[in-house]
């Protein structure tokens, strides 16, 4: 299989820029960008750097529980909970990616290594996540059509926070500081979305019952095998605790992914969504991460998020490399790029829910 490489053709031109106060024609932002991608070969799948990455990650697991086995007796056993939260983000991050089809274009290939992944080595539902991440692609950051931003303990506008009260209301003028408490459920919070989800009178309409079942049947195997792995290899107080830190930290690792991508930036709403079109759409409402290996390993890619947002099905490893082109296209077209340092991009989205709570302290 063909793989692009540092070593492709030099990236075409960009396209040139408009006149002042002149507008592109709707649709023809995008189109230059994607021809040019597509010339590059950054579409074309890595099948093996992934098969590479995937097993890999498969005999670090197997390493981590072998080792449990050995020392699950004594209390030294919960300094292998963080490496295995680690190796938890890292499955994470492939079920990320094959619900993009970036490994493979083969829909049931890519079906079963999320199922694997995401079912059964974590205890998520693909096809819930898959339902919430892809309208969330549609529409980052939008109000009213993102539910990654819809209100719930957090909330993302001032307009959200307005009548929050009791417990809500003081999470709400607080929420800064406690987003990444609060990222430590995160690891728990998705297992149980996720049940609720398969399990629910709703899942029926969205989903066949032969896929509900395979995925009902992979969530109980995912929990029984992790409760039998605890309780075989370790006491019940050291297995407790195990969980305890194994999913904070998965959770905490998952929310550092993921915190820096839109918070604090633009939020479209109808109006704005109709005058942007696709290439602003997702360029405006992302925020990159500057970096160099260890930051794209720690961050799944997700720190190319713009890039990633315009061409989603775009293998990981070819994101970096389709970098210099989209931000040469933004800047011939005059769209914000925005990309800053990892501790930077905290600051600033911690900022923005500071400064949604704002309404919440004044009336306090």
């Amino acid at each position: 299989m063909p793989q692009a490489t540092a070593t492709l053709a030099a990236p075409a031109p960009p396209a040139p820029a408009p006149a002042p106060g002149v507008r592109p024609a709707a649709g023809s932002d995008f189109a230059p960008l994607l021809r040019t991608v597509k010339e590059q070969g950054l579409l074309q799948r890595r099948c093996g750097w992934y098969a590479r990455g995937i097993t890999v990650n498969l005999f670090a697991l197997a390493a981590v529980i072998t080792g449990m086995a050995l020392t699950g007796g004594s209390w030294w056993v919960l300094l292998l909970a963080p490496l295995l939260a680690v190796l938890s983000a890292r499955t994470a991050f492939v079920g990320h990616d094959a619900g993009h089809a970036q490994i493979t274009g083969d829909r049931r290939k890519s079906r079963i290594i999320q199922l694997v992944h995401a079912n059964l080595l974590l205890g998520m539902s693909q096809e819930w996540w898959n339902d919430k991440h892809n309208r969330h692609h549609a529409n980052p950051n939008h109000i009213e059509k993102d539910p990654d931003v819809a209100a719930d303990i957090l909330v993302f506008t001032q307009k959200q926070a307005v009548g929050r009260a009791g417990l809500r209301g003081w999470l709400t003028r607080h929420q800064a500081w406690l987003f990444f408490p609060l990222t430590t459920l995160e690891g728990i919070a998705l297992k149980v979305y996720g049940f609720q989800a398969v399990f629910s009178k709703e899942a029926g309409a969205r989903q066949t019952t032969r896929s509900r079942a395979v995925e009902g049947l992979l969530l109980l195997a995912h929990v029984a095998a992790y409760a039998t792995l605890l309780l075989t290899t370790m006491p019940p107080a050291h297995a407790l605790v195990f969980a305890l830190i194994h999913q904070m930290l998965l959770g905490l690792h998952l929310g550092m992914a993921f915190a820096p991508n839109h918070k604090g930036m633009e939020m479209p709403d109808e109006e704005s969504e109709e005058r942007w079109g696709h290439l602003r759409r997702q360029v405006l409402t992302s925020r990159n991460i500057r970096g160099g290996l260890v930051t794209d390993w720690f961050l799944g890619g997700l720190n190319y998020q713009i890039e990633h947002h315009l061409f989603p099905s775009m293998p990981r490893p070819h994101l970096r490399l389709a970098q210099p082109l989209v931000r040469a296209h933004c800047r011939s077209l005059g769209v914000a790029y925005t990309e800053t340092g990892l501790m930077d991009s905290y600051r600033q989205a911690l900022t923005h829910m500071h400064e949604v709570g704002e309404p919440l302290r004044t009336a306090a």
